[in-house]
């Protein structure tokens, strides 16, 4: 049997609590993540299944939401998953005052308990603005932070700017940093293993969530990262065959629409239920397919909004889903068995 994983610093949690993955490929142990200037910094265990969540807005002052995001947040932590994530893509972090975020993530520590990771996004174009940003939620209380290369000025950002950025970030951070790569399909810049492997060394980078939805990238970042380092699939496509190549887990925006099935799949793959395993993903690869791929955040946002939950508007210049694309979002909760 594949042994589960915890939540927190490897603190023992609640077994409901867990989402077991594999372990026999890949050992965890982060005593390399130890400095004198990082004394007293916890490491965290970044196994399991993460939700990267949505971010709702009063439909008429355009204001965050903050009573719905707790409603929201007590919803998806019913299921066993090993913490929640603010301010990624599909949060629409990139559209959120820095007092929005750190009241949000205030707001989401009340919620997220028990062990369970709050994680919040904090890239910033400028180094400065980053350094800000990580402070301001970890005195919110969030236990880590995910750092997207900054994009703008896409043509200087050579290896040696980005790895000064996030060396620079890291050693400022009062939380471990876990790199994150975008959806190439956004504004991004490449983090390419080569660097990877060099920021793996610092001491408070912690890990490394890979949106590329492909198999082979998230391979050459696993070996870039080494033995101990902990990366995270970004795509709920390939979560099955991201746990076979040696994933701790996944940040995966499908989890916000099936986040018990997600654990699930983590489960009977950490119990050797292979065949379990692979028909729970035959379930997730179409949905993630209509609505996180195809949709994007106004689909996921109409997706909450069927299951009962507070979806509600995006934050312009994002536009609402077009109703002729309703029915997709209908339909793929249907034959998900989510609907």
């Amino acid at each position: 049997m594949r042994k589960c994983g915890s939540a927190l610093a490897f603190a023992v949690t609640p077994a409901h609590f867990l989402c077991p993955l594999l372990s026999h490929s890949r050992t965890f142990a982060l005593s390399h993540f130890h400095t004198e200037a990082n004394d007293a910094m916890d490491p965290i265990d970044l196994r399991g299944v993460f939700a990267p969540v949505t971010t709702p807005f009063d439909p008429v002052t355009g204001d965050a939401d903050v009573v719905a995001m707790r409603a929201n947040l007590r919803r998806w932590l019913q299921a066993p998953l090993a913490g929640v994530v603010l301010f990624g893509s599909t949060g629409e972090g990139p559209l959120l005052d820095e007092d929005e975020k750190a009241r949000l993530t205030e707001a989401a520590r009340d919620v997220v308990d028990g062990g369970r990771l709050l994680l919040a996004g904090t890239g910033a174009e400028s180094t400065r603005a980053t350094i800000r940003a990580t402070a301001a939620v970890a005195a919110a209380g969030a236990d880590g932070v995910l750092v997207q290369p900054p994009a703008y000025y896409k043509p200087a950002m050579t290896p040696e700017a980005l790895r000064d950025h996030y060396l620079a970030v890291a050693d400022a951070s009062p939380v471990p940093v876990i790199l994150y790569q975008v959806p190439p399909r956004f504004s991004t810049v490449e983090l390419a293993p080569g660097l990877v492997g060099e920021l793996a060394k610092h001491p408070n980078i912690v890990g490394i969530k890979d949106s590329h939805g492909d198999l082979k990238a998230l391979a050459a970042l696993l070996d870039a990262f080494g033995r101990n380092g902990q990366v995270l699939v970004g795509s709920g496509a390939v979560l099955f065959g991201a746990l076979e190549i040696g994933a701790v887990g996944g940040i995966l925006a499908v989890a916000l629409l099936a986040p018990r099935e997600c654990a699930e799949l983590c489960q009977a793959y950490a119990e050797g239920r292979l065949a379990d395993a692979g028909r729970i993903q035959e379930r997730l690869s179409p949905l993630h397919r209509a609505i996180v791929a195809d949709l994007g955040v106004s689909g996921m946002k109409a997706a909450l909004d069927e299951l009962g939950m507070h979806g509600g508007p995006t934050r312009p210049p994002l536009k609402p889903l077009r109703p002729k694309d309703q029915p997709k979002v209908r339909d793929a909760l249907a034959a998900a068995g989510l609907h």
